[in-house]
């Protein structure tokens, strides 16, 4: 190496220390807090809400989204949010109606920001009719001292956590966003995600359950219903103590499929390559098809076993007498005990 390119790489070395250097001095002065750096300016701001409203719409970006009980009878809204993207909040033909207007600049779009915009909707305790929610980033959380009528939640990468019951349907659809149910009543559940997680708990619908992911995983547990409908691509999909009166129907490429302590009238269940296990779970009547997913477990009824495999083992009870129980395979094998 030349004497001329050991100049320069010292000279690098000791501008990067330099830098380090004045960035940890500018830091510890600002007490090593981030936000500080940031060119948006952030500022609060609260609306009184005096006029009477039974459903709520609210449409963001980026914003978190906060239901809160109230301590008084009267609604209000608080926003911390960037001075030039405030929300608007007013009560419109019964409605609560919370929109975000955006006045930058397009140069006002290049710069820092460590901040986050948050708004929170404190709510008298009470039932309210829809709830409707967009945003794109922002979270959304409704705690259980609420009750509406339905709800109605889409978003983007932002998580979604609902411990609020309603009478009709839930109704909430994201792209990466975990999506979690929790503790509630409903009528119906309509649950959309792509690769975000699934996580329904502690449930009683009286109707239909609809879950849709990619590559989103599903976790259904301690829930009664009428009947579960979950599509998906590659995600994973467990049920676990999950009564259901009517038809349970999954749909998988090369996800897994596991039921435990689970009953329906009906197990209908199609997959690729993934697997299929039965933890002590039971149907009136059983389908199972899947390509190279091996299927095993144990049921809790006699079954009449009907089962097809082409290169996989089959092992199953030699029972006459039971609803059906039909297993298709390619190149997967099929093992199924029953517990007497």
């Amino acid at each position: 190496m030349s004497r001329g390119a050991k100049i320069w790489i010292i000279a690098a070395i000791l501008l990067v220390l330099a830098g380090c250097m004045i960035f940890g001095g500018v830091m510890t002065v600002l007490k090593w807090d981030f936000k500080n750096l940031s060119t948006d300016k952030f500022e609060t701001n609260k609306y009184e809400i005096t006029e009477k409203f039974s459903s709520i719409s609210i449409n963001t970006d980026t914003a978190d989204i906060v239901f809160a009980l109230s301590d008084t009878e009267q609604a209000s809204v608080v926003c911390y949010e960037q001075k030039n993207i405030r929300h608007s909040v007013g009560v419109n033909d019964g409605s609560l109606i919370i929109n975000v207007t955006d006045t930058r600049k397009w140069y006002e779009h290049i710069g820092i920001n460590f901040g986050k915009s948050k708004i929170t909707v404190y709510l008298p305790q009470g039932e309210y009719s829809l709830l409707s929610v967009m945003t794109d980033t922002g979270d959304v959380e409704i705690p259980k001292e609420l009750k509406f009528e339905s709800i109605n939640v889409s978003g983007s990468t932002g998580d979604v956590t609902n411990h609020a019951s309603v009478s009709e349907t839930v109704k909430i659809k994201t792209s990466t966003g975990k999506i979690e149910i929790d503790d509630i009543s409903a009528a119906s559940l309509d649950i959309s995600a792509s690769t975000g997680k699934v996580t329904l708990s502690d449930v009683k619908c009286g109707g239909e359950i609809k879950t849709k992911v990619s590559t989103g995983k599903v976790f259904i547990n301690d829930v009664s219903c009428r009947s579960v409908t979950s599509n998906g691509s590659t995600g994973d999909i467990s049920l676990s103590n999950v009564k259901i009166d009517g038809r349970l129907s999954i749909e998988r490429s090369t996800g897994d499929v596991r039921l435990e302590d689970t009953t329906a009238s009906e197990f209908s269940i199609e997959t690729d390559t993934g697997d299929v296990d039965f933890i002590v779970s039971d149907a009136d009547e059983i389908y199972v098809e899947t390509d190279t997913g091996h299927v095993k477990g144990t049921l809790l009824s006699e079954k009449v076993f009907i089962t097809q495999s082409d290169t996989g083992n089959i092992s199953v009870p030699e029972s006459v007498t039971g609803g059906k129980c039909k297993i298709i395979t390619d190149t997967g094998n099929i093992e199924i005990s029953i517990i007497r």
